[in-house]
């Protein structure tokens, strides 16, 4: 605890020589290398102390600023070290303020009492009437919100979840509000009952009230020009700036707000990018993409989606109300003007286009693409499998992970192919094929939940589906043999065995981690048990569930492996394994080469209209290839030839461990390119 000390009769005299003010001079403790020339034209009031004022400020352009007070009111507050504040046209009123923090120009700072700083407010995601509300609190994460929004089937889960939060909530009341060291705030309106972390960037906000801005020096939070937050979180690495506007409303990890953007009701977890839009009652899982002034998402589920110009969706049916909601599962897409009417549910990576007013249900058929013409809703599944803007999609994730703070909250998979997604596909084989068998094999289109499939794509669907289970598969069983020495079948069944219990059975998404429900459960039951307590101890689970994801995966392909081969995983041979990767590797140069042509059309000449405005077709084509370059050198298109070659040769490699002559490998898997 620092030494502090009163004021002595010298200092007081030279404080009123500069302009300062206090009826209670006797209230006000300094610490022991106070320096008075530092403050000029400031009230004081209540119970104030105030640290050294040895250090300046180097700001833009070399403009440097002594650290001390001017201009100022402030009352009942707490100051540290090197401290500079400037030009308050208000007060500063009830606040502890770390060491190094920078402060000029401000309206008003205060707090107006006892607050938990948004910590406990109640957000009403994908039900605007209530029913599914998260209270939000500064260690929440992704799966959190998920169980407590959506597990309203287990009572016991949700009522133990939000006493654990509240009772949080509870411990961060306070009189006082905080401000973190080397925090800079400036050019601001009114700061109201807010809670700010280190080295914090505030700069020309309009209002922020009832909050807490959980910034860190490694993430640091900043928040710009004309931002008005109330009832708010904003996690550290979080952006809010460009006159974005949040009301009841947590911001995740790493997540970016801007232009204009509303939102009220809502969740936005990791890196999350909203622009010039609207959300009202969403919970947007890591990754939620809405960039386009006319999209609005509303009382909706997303994760790792890319919402086109213009892309809307219905709650309301205007007779009980704003009741409605839909889920859109990981890594899909709406395209300009798409419409949805809740309820719905759209299967993992899919595409959406055009308005679908039949409450589609496509949960079971993964990597479709939901379209309509002329106001019928058309399926096609499967055929996002082949799609060049899918792959790309779940090459970028990664690389763009915004979160620099050591703590990660939202535990995120990245697989495109996983036991979820690959359950979902057996599942839709089976799907398809029974849609088939009941309206008969000669019919032209088949109905499936209000929705048209056409025969032929019924037929690519089940195939496109067969292509990546063999690929995800053949991945599960090559990685498990690829740090072997000796592979002969007396090892195999050593090599090929199981680490771990967990794995087997259903698996789910939960808003970003991919798990087996069986773990979720027992989670659960601990939670709602009282075995788990505190925040801390959930995500600590989470994580290592997160982070055992492959050993539990390998559980899952083992328990499935008969109903995709035809035998159990201990009973394969040699001969069995050379034929697993020669089935791998004529699925994923498949799969490859379907992105290959789907990436041409890009380089087609419908793509080339437009370019060479003045000239020739000639000019066309040079105008286009200055501007998107030549097809062979497209990143994307040397990154699908190089897997070929990649993968053909890792296949190449393990046939020749599994005693495959090259004589044979060459005959049958010379690398190709597409």
């Amino acid at each position: 605890m620092k030494n502090y000390r009163k004021l002595t009769a010298t200092e007081i005299r030279m404080l009123k020589s500069q302009g300062c003010v206090s009826e209670t001079w006797g209230r006000i403790e300094v610490s022991g290398d106070f320096n008075p020339q530092h403050y000029r034209n400031v009230t004081f009031s209540g119970i104030v102390r105030l640290g050294s004022t040895g250090k300046t400020f180097c700001c833009e352009r070399n403009v440097v600023r002594q650290s001390g007070i001017y201009d100022a009111t402030i009352h009942n507050c707490s100051i540290g070290n090197n401290v500079y504040i400037a030009k308050v046209a208000n007060y500063i009123a009830n606040y502890d303020i770390a060491d190094g923090v920078f402060i000029e120009n401000v309206n008003r700072i205060n707090a107006t009492g006892e607050s938990s700083y948004g910590n406990g407010v109640e957000v009403s995601v994908l039900n605007e009437s209530g029913g599914r509300e998260v209270p939000i609190y500064d260690r929440l994460s992704a799966q959190v919100a998920y169980f407590i929004a959506m597990y309203r089937h287990k009572p016991q889960v949700v009522a133990s979840l939000r006493k654990i939060i509240y009772d949080y909530a509870r411990l961060q009341r306070s009189e006082r509000g905080y401000i973190g060291a080397k925090s800079v705030i400036v050019n601001s309106g009114i700061i109201e009952d807010v809670k700010i972390g280190e080295y914090a960037r505030i700069d020309s906000v309009s209002r922020l009230v009832n909050g807490t801005i959980a910034s860190t020096q490694a993430a640091p939070v900043k928040v710009g020009v004309n931002v008005v937050a109330k009832d708010f979180i904003f996690m550290s690495g979080a952006e809010v700036d460009e006159g974005a506007v949040v009301i009841r409303s947590f911001v995740g990890q790493g997540v970016r707000m801007a232009r204009l953007f509303s939102a009220h009701d809502s969740l936005f977890f990791a890196n999350c990018t909203c622009e010039n839009g609207e959300a009202a009652s969403v919970f947007a899982g890591p990754y939620t993409v809405s960039t386009h002034k006319s999209s609005l998402l509303i009382a909706g589920m997303f994760s790792f989606l890319n919402a086109g110009s213009g892309s809307n969706q219905s709650n309301h049916m205007y007779k009980l109300g704003p009741i409605h909601q839909g889920i859109v599962e990981r890594g899909s897409k709406t395209t300009s003007d798409s419409y949805l009417l809740w309820p719905a549910h759209i299967g993992a990576f899919s595409l959406v286009m055009g308005r679908h007013v039949g409450h589609p249900d496509t949960s079971r058929l993964p990597f479709s693409y939901l379209v309509e013409n002329a106001g019928v809703s058309y399926l096609v599944p499967g055929v996002n499998l082949k799609s060049v803007g899918t792959i790309r999609d779940s090459k970028k994730w990664p690389r763009r992970d915004r979160r620099t703070d050591h703590d990660r909250l939202d535990q995120i998979n990245f697989n495109l192919l996983s036991p979820y997604t690959v359950a979902k596909m057996i599942d839709g084989i089976k799907l398809l094929r029974n849609i088939k068998e009941t309206s008969g094999e000669t019919a032209s289109t088949y109905s499936y939940q209000g929705m048209i499939i056409e025969a032929r794509a019924l037929d690519k669907g089940i195939k496109y589906y067969h292509y990546a289970i063999d690929k995800f598969m053949g991945n599960s069983v090559i990685s498990r043999l690829k740090g072997a020495d000796v592979i002969d079948d007396a090892k195999l069944p050593y090599l090929l065995s199981t680490t771990v219990s967990a794995g087997e059975g259903e698996w789910v998404d939960v808003a970003g981690l991919i798990a087996p429900n069986s773990e979720i459960i027992r989670l659960c039951d601990d939670i709602a048990s009282g075995e788990i307590t505190d925040i801390e101890m959930i995500n600590t689970r989470l994580r290592e569930m997160h982070l055992h994801y492959y050993n539990m995966e390998w559980n899952w392909v083992v328990e499935n492996f008969k109903t995709w081969w035809g035998k159990e995983c201990s009973e394969l041979t040699i001969d069995d394994l050379v034929a697993i990767v020669n089935r791998w590797q004529e699925s994923v140069v498949a799969i490859d080469k379907l992105l290959y042509e789907d990436a041409r059309k890009e380089f087609s000449m419908v793509s080339k209209v437009g370019f060479g405005i003045d000239g020739t077709s000639q000019c066309k084509d040079i105008d286009f290839e200055q501007v998107r370059g030549e097809f062979e050198r497209d990143p994307f298109v040397k990154m699908v030839l190089e897997h070929i070659r990649d993968k053909t040769a890792l296949g190449n490699d393990m046939l020749r461990r599994l005693g495959v002559v090259d004589e044979l490998i060459e005959a049958n898997h010379t690398p190709q390119t597409a």
